[in-house]
């Protein structure tokens, strides 16, 4: 994988041994584990402790090293903390028996054993810990002078991360004290378990080979936190001696903000977005790099943070036709719920740009252009998505710039007439859910064309019929399986029906079909008993090429 400098799989015991030191940046998030998170984790280590299972993976470890012996955290922190706290959890179990004189001397080595292993050294006057584990600037003074030591915890005067760490130190703290009742049922408790916790570690040489690992391994379905290390960078950025708690305070009360806002969407994909709307196209794997290079000042921080707040209530609104901000905009309704319907995201940097710079009448016709080339470059035609990105943006940054845009900046993602017909008459729609909703729209769209009769393709009241059906029996001798196979799902070949008569036609021959046709409340489908008395593949083909000369005149753009 690119930007690693080592991978490997290491239990517990060895990430935590020979000396090595880890540091969670003081900018990342805070603790956030609660009881779900950790009666999981305490669950799995039940089944170790069991013999159900002789191991268990923890997942991936991702560190940034210079001399392989001090690793900043930069994926891993909340569970490498926990553990921490397990440990931590045992030692006051074993200081509480020796402190009731049951075996204290051999508590006391017990415990002590344990703590320079997994914890740190405590140096006996001073009582300051060279701990193995460095939390972040909201934490580490708390778990330092209270936790590692084995205080009674404060509870008053605590923020949210600290609170979190005591409640989960006491969590497991009752669990263990409950299950483990001798030094060496304790002791051999966390004997067994840091050769049976096991984690894929891997090591980067900065941030920026980092942040590719983790789009790396969120291609590959492992959601990891890239939002931290960009977090991490923007506060450094701002840290320094001169900084006063209430710029940093500022900074956390933005990011926080911004990340409260964006609730389950991706933040690199809102970021992106809205670097590119104002910027030459970046793609994914490079956008830590430029941003690293160009936020590099406190003003620069703090002037990216308040337009991303600023800029995420306009993207969510993109993404979400029923926003409030377009209640009262029926237009941007419509072709908005077109695009989500068509997922394309691939409009956001230039319509983000739009809505910015443009009066709201030209944001409106743009997005209904948008609307229009999205049907048919991406629906219809299946042309690459990425090439229209780049055009997007580069109209983006001419509207930044000339606070307009011309209708011929858009020819380029137009697809021509002769094409869109020939695409359409040709076009196929597998029977996915997607597709189902697609086909819905289309034959709606064509059935106010042709008849002046509105069906909302939002409807549950209508679905989608296949006329000749997908399991077609001899019935339809008309058609071999070759053209079963080429036909069942062309557009020409799919008509609106209501859901109970659409039970009723199942694979009912086409005559019996008409009959039941007769009774719907789509003139497309009412009409088939009229325009066709047999079912064949060229009258598919005759009635899909008849959609596709109404669709010219749907889907069009006057003056492209």
């Amino acid at each position: 994988m690119k930007g690693i400098q080592g991978t490997s799989n290491k239990t517990y015991r060895q990430i935590m041994g020979n000396g090595l030191r880890y540091e969670i940046p003081k900018f990342q998030r805070d603790y956030t584990w609660e009881v779900d998170n950790w009666d999981d984790l305490w669950q799995d280590i039940k089944m170790l402790l069991s013999g159900e299972e002789t191991e268990h993976y923890m997942g991936y470890l991702v560190l940034q090293t210079s001399d392989n012996k001090n690793y900043y955290i930069i994926d891993g922190q909340q569970r490498l903390t926990t553990l921490s706290i397990i440990i931590l959890s045992v030692l006051k179990s074993l200081n509480d028996l020796a402190e009731k004189n049951v075996d204290s001397e051999n508590n006391l080595k017990r415990k002590d054993n344990l703590q320079n292993s997994y914890i740190g050294f405590i140096n006996p006057v001073t009582l300051i810990s060279d701990n193995k584990l460095k939390l972040n600037r909201n934490s580490d003074e708390y778990y330092r002078f209270n936790m590692v030591l084995l205080k009674n915890l404060p509870i008053r005067n605590t923020n949210a991360s600290e609170k979190h760490l005591r409640e989960c130190f006491n969590w497991f703290y009752e669990k263990i004290k409950k299950d483990f009742l001798t030094g060496e049922q304790l002791a051999g408790f966390i004997d067994s378990i840091v050769d049976k916790l096991f984690f894929t570690e891997i090591q980067v040489s900065d941030e920026i080979n980092a942040f590719k690992v983790f789009e790396t391994l969120n291609a590959r379905g492992v959601q990891l936190s890239s939002s931290d290390l960009l977090k991490n960078h923007l506060f450094s950025v701002v840290d320094n001696k001169k900084t006063s708690s209430v710029e940093i305070d500022e900074l956390e009360l933005l990011w926080s903000k911004i990340v409260s806002k964006l609730g389950n969407q991706k933040f690199e994909d809102f970021l992106r977005y809205y670097w590119n709307s104002f910027n030459k196209t970046v793609r994914k794997n490079n956008l830590f790099k430029i941003i690293k290079k160009s936020i590099d000042s406190k003003d620069k921080v703090f002037k990216l943070l308040r337009e991303l707040n600023d800029t995420a209530d306009i993207y969510l609104a993109i993404q979400e036709p029923e926003d409030e901000l377009w209640k009262s905009q029926p237009k941007i309704k419509k072709s908005l719920s077109h695009l989500k319907l068509f997922g394309i995201k691939q409009t956001n940097s230039i319509l983000i740009a739009a809505y910015k710079n443009l009066k709201i009448e030209e944001f409106i016709q743009l997005l209904n252009y948008c609307d229009v080339i999205s049907f048919r470059y991406n629906i219809i035609g299946g042309l690459n998505p990425n090439e229209t990105e780049e055009i997007y943006n580069d109209i983006a940054l001419n509207i930044v710039k000339n606070k307009k845009f011309e209708l011929a900046e858009l020819n380029s993602v137009y697809v021509t007439d002769d094409k869109f017909v020939n695409d359409f008459s040709t076009k196929n729609f597998r029977n996915t859910s997607r597709n189902h909703k697609i086909v819905k729209y289309i034959l709606s769209e064509i059935e106010w064309q042709k008849f002046n009769n509105e069906i909302s393709y939002e409807s549950d009241l209508y679905t989608v019929e296949h006329i000749l059906p997908e399991s077609a029996d001899s019935q339809w001798g008309e058609f071999s399986d070759e053209s079963v196979e080429r036909t069942v799902c062309r557009l020409g070949n799919l008509t609106l029906l209501e859901k109970n008569l659409n039970k009723d036609a199942g694979i009912l021959p086409f005559s019996e079909k008409i009959k039941i046709y007769n009774k719907s409340q789509s003139q497309l489908t009412s009409t088939l008993s009229k325009e066709y008395e047999t079912w064949n593949e060229s009258k598919v083909s005759e009635r899909q090429k008849q959609f596709a000369k109404m669709a010219k005149g749907i889907w069009r753009i006057a003056g492209l």
